[in-house]
């Protein structure tokens, strides 16, 4: 098997790199995390018609660059060396999913909107009771109505459309009658209440009450299979950001030892340094490894059991690399001046997204079990 990537990914990745390493440092980042709004416009901008990444997963009948699960990966890892806030996840890897899973025109119609920047989906499909599962839902569509209440909802505040999970029929957690729809984000009958997260994006609480539903706002009737699906690619996504986070942390960490002097010497000369660092190292690769490998197998049969397996290692990882980088950097670690703080923060809700370390060990253990 080539893992090699081609020379179109190739040039997606260093262009974006150079894009972020010119226009989006750590002070420029800070600014906008200031402002409140959790997203730069501008950026999104650029990422559409400057850079063209928001085309990377997408057929050339919509206008994208025929790419797939590698190309969010490779722009996913960058985005992550950069910290970036802007919603490519939710709009790209997640609505942009649901949306080529689907097909017809809806698809036909939003798609190319993504590709422009004009359209940006946020994700509500937990809920405050649910934890990780998917089939908890208590949020309801009955007779064209929809009423319920999403929790940290990423992106809320600035989306067009929301992508939102609605119990048709059965029990809170049956696995049937939940339906998928997508629904303009000013829709009469909703309400948020928008905060920013610990890492500066924003989030909101997102309220239902009696939002009128068409047919036409309904992808799936019958989704949990499709939402598991789409959730399980933004999952090898954001461990692919996650790399991209740990890369840095590693990196930062490794030449702040090289500087920090102790007893007259740097302390990354000191054999229990070197040896911490070595392990974040092999923290780093084994965490890159495991997210290729579960983005090569998002179309087998093996899908789910190697998200689960990927999210774990990625999640102990997050928590490995990103707790020995501020030890080592000791109190200034912590700070909101140095960079490495607030890259901890990320690794930190990244190790919880999606679902825990915990959670992805039963569910390997659950899938592993049953085949």
């Amino acid at each position: 098997m080539d893992f090699n990537f081609t020379e179109e990914q190739t040039m997606l990745r260093d262009s974006l790199s150079r894009y972020l390493a010119n226009t989006y440092d750590f002070d420029t980042r800070q600014k906008t995390v200031r402002e409140g709004k959790g997203w730069n416009p501008a950026v999104w901008t650029a990422f559409a018609e400057e850079l063209g990444i928001l085309c990377a997963p997408f057929s050339e009948a919509h206008g994208g660059l025929g790419g797939g699960a590698v190309e969010n990966m490779v722009v996913m890892e960058e985005l992550g060396r950069a910290i970036v806030l802007e919603p490519y996840l939710s709009t790209v890897v997640i609505g942009g999913g649901a949306l080529k899973a689907v097909g017809g025109a809806i698809a036909d119609d939003l798609i190319p909107g993504i590709i422009a920047g004009h359209v940006r989906i946020a994700f509500a499909a937990y809920e405050p009771q649910g934890r990780f599962h998917l089939n908890d839902v208590t949020t309801t569509l009955k007779g064209g109505q929809l009423n319920g209440h999403k929790a940290v909802v990423e992106h809320a505040s600035n989306a067009t459309h929301l992508l939102v999970t609605a119990r048709t029929g059965g029990a809170q957690r049956d696995t049937g009658g939940i339906a998928l729809l997508l629904i303009p984000a000013d829709a009469a009958g909703i309400t948020r209440r928008d905060y920013l997260t610990v890492h500066g994006t924003s989030a909101s609480e997102v309220y239902f009450e009696n939002v009128a539903v068409g047919d036409a706002h309904v992808l799936a009737a019958d989704a949990l299979p499709l939402v598991e699906r789409i959730v399980d690619e933004a999952t090898v996504a954001l461990c692919a950001e996650a790399c991209g986070v740990l890369k840095v942390l590693h990196a930062q960490t490794l030449d702040y030892a090289k500087q920090r002097k102790q007893f007259g010497k740097a302390i990354g000369d000191f054999q229990v340094i070197q040896h911490r660092l070595v392990d974040m190292f092999m923290e780093v690769e084994q965490a890159v490894s495991m997210t290729m490998m579960a983005t090569l197998k998002l179309d087998s049969d093996e899908r789910a059991a190697a998200v689960s397996m990927a999210k774990a290692k990625v999640g102990k990882a997050a928590k490995f690399v990103g707790q020995n980088a501020v030890q080592i950097h000791g109190g200034i670690g912590i700070t909101q001046e140095l960079a490495v703080g607030h890259y901890f923060k990320r690794a930190t809700l990244i190790e919880n997204q999606f679902g825990s370390v915990d959670f992805h060990l039963s569910r390997y253990e659950n899938l592993t079990l049953a085949a």
